[in-house]
């Protein structure tokens, strides 16, 4: 088999990474989030539970989407607030 190069990325508000890989084509995105390491820099990141995307785009099957040549897997934080109770909080705010 032929190798491809990808990459897996991590982000914090004040630290990213993004670990550059060569795998076998037909790597799966769960496989090259776990080759890939990242939770080195990041104590406590869960790889095998983390939500994952390929540019921007959810995967749900992570363990049975290939990646493509040149794709970037995301690996995405959960979100503290709920993206609609923040949007309730601020017009609350604004409304005072």
């Amino acid at each position: 088999m032929s190798k491809m190069h990808v990459e897996v990325a991590y982000a914090l508000p004040d630290k990213q990474k993004i670990v550059a890989l060569d795998v076998e084509e037909g790597c799966t995105v769960k496989e090259a989030v776990l080759k890939s390491n990242i939770d080195a820099f990041f104590p406590g990141l869960d790889l095998e539970n983390a939500k994952v995307g390929i540019f921007g785009k959810a995967v749900r099957k992570p363990e049975e989407q290939a990646l493509k040549p040149g794709e970037r897997v995301e690996i995405y934080r959960e979100l503290k607030v709920d993206p609609k109770q923040a949007r309730a909080n601020r017009a609350a705010k604004t409304a005072k």
